[in-house]
């Protein structure tokens, strides 16, 4: 099937008013959730095929995360749907008014490779919930979760509610040919400008979960051991391959070598690899990324790891010290298991460096004193965050996930999924047992006197 005739098939479906039915929409998350529940050890294999990673891990950041949100979704998707009363002004009186959500149509999710099925399920759960049908593209970088993904949907949901459609740059390109009614894009910035750009073709709405150099700012008075375990283990999840791992940490020059210190030791107990992948640890997912980011590894700079095993894709847990703005490695997202570290004397100057740079996901601070972790909140434009922890952010549904600028365009998790995949349409219900005269000619000055006195207030 092409997919302009998968686009049609889909908006015939919608059209037919099915999928705005909360039954319906209960019935199919509950139903995703138990084909996953009963199918994890082939999705367990899928991933492990792709990254080498355990089944502990991928239930840690994608099943529990896929588990969680189809549970809110199916406890509150009726109330998430409720009209919402508002108040109705003066000249509209007698008369109430309310805002309505309704699902968009058929929409388009790319899924993103580093985490295959959060990446790509967590956006699918938003869109059914808010009562579309849907289109998955997974990332064929990770190949078997992909076709996991696409083995268990297809074969159990019927093709014109929801469908994964495999494939690479031409299939992708073929479906941002069409028309959707939202897209939501997971993935690099370059390749989300061009989703940017096919999508606005056809005037359709996009979410853009990016990416961009995460900073973490570490200061003087914080308690240092907790920060770089914190720090370490943020990064270095995923062997680095997670939108909003800490990029590079920007230290005050009085603890910057504790600081190394103290990471070093954490890197050691936590993510103690060698040539073998571990039960702690992934691989990097092809060759060209893990020639890429070789590449990026200053050997005279390392304190700690800095080999790779191009056979097994492993790149060691890095740490590099005395790095600068200029180096090649602050050019451009680490996106692996390399971390820069820079120290600065004057918080002014390293939020101005910063500021100088596009928009990060995300930001995190670590300290105690509410004066400076305020400033660089308030300082810094980001997408989300922490103060004394990196990563977890993201685990809270009730906080909306995205970017801004460069790193992202609009948000998700929670309810904010379910407005991601809506629209709120404003109505206003009036009475028609009177009529205000002043609506109507002819005009005249008293008129104009009453009208100020009532429209201004």
């Amino acid at each position: 099937m092409t997919a302009k005739e998968l686009v049609k098939l889909q908006s015939e479906f919608f059209f037919g008013n099915t999928t705005k039915s909360f039954k319906f929409r209960i019935k199919n998350l509950q139903k995703l959730k138990e084909i996953l529940k009963s199918n994890e050890a082939q999705l367990y294999e899928a991933i492990y095929s792709d990254f080498g990673k355990s089944e502990y891990e991928t239930y840690e950041t994608e099943l529990s995360l896929i588990y969680h949100e189809l549970n809110l979704a199916i406890k509150n998707v009726s109330q998430w749907s409720k009209p919402q009363k508002v108040t109705t002004n003066l000249p509209n009186q007698p008369g109430t008014s309310f805002i309505q959500p309704e699902p968009l149509g058929t929409c388009l999710v790319i899924g993103a490779w580093n985490y295959p099925y959060q990446l790509s399920l967590i956006p699918v759960i938003a869109a059914i919930a808010a009562g579309n049908t849907v289109i998955l593209k997974p990332s064929e970088l990770s190949a078997q979760s992909s076709g996991a993904m696409a083995k268990l949907i297809n074969s159990n949901f019927p093709t014109d509610f929801l469908h994964v459609m495999e494939g690479g740059v031409a299939e992708t390109t073929e479906l941002l040919e069409q028309k959707f009614d939202k897209i939501f894009f997971t993935g690099s910035i370059s390749v989300g400008k061009i989703v940017y750009q096919a999508a606005a073709k056809h005037l359709t709405p996009v979410v853009l979960e990016l990416g961009g150099k995460s900073p973490v700012f570490v200061l003087p008075d914080c308690d240092l051991k907790m920060t770089a375990k914190r720090i370490v283990w943020g990064k270095f999840l995923n062997a680095g391959q997670t939108c909003v791992a800490p990029d590079y940490v920007l230290v005050h020059k009085d603890i910057k070598a504790k600081l190394l210190d103290e990471m070093i030791v954490q890197v050691r107990e936590i993510f103690n690899i060698n040539s073998d992948i571990s039960e702690n640890y992934v691989r990097i997912i092809n060759e060209k990324h893990y020639d890429r980011l070789m590449q990026l590894i200053d050997s005279k700079k390392v304190v700690i790891g800095g080999q790779g095993f191009r056979g097994a894709l492993v790149i060691q847990p890095t740490i590099m010290q005395d790095i600068d703005f200029e180096h090649i490695v602050m050019q451009e997202e680490i996106f692996g298991p390399i971390m820069p570290v820079i120290e600065f004397s004057n918080l002014d100057d390293a939020i101005k460096q910063v500021k100088l740079r596009p928009k990060p996901l995300a930001l995190y601070v670590f300290g105690k004193k509410v004066k400076f972790i305020n400033k660089i909140l308030n300082e810094i434009s980001f997408g989300g965050g922490a103060i004394n922890d990196t990563v977890m952010h993201l685990t809270n549904s009730n906080l909306p996930f995205g970017g801004v600028g460069t790193s992202g365009t609009g948000n998700y998790h929670g309810e904010a999924g379910f407005r991601a995949f809506s629209h709120y349409k404003s109505i206003l219900k009036k009475s028609t047992l009177i009529e205000p005269f002043l609506k109507y000619p002819p005009y005249s000055d008293s008129k104009l006197l009453i009208l100020k006195q009532l429209l201004e207030r």
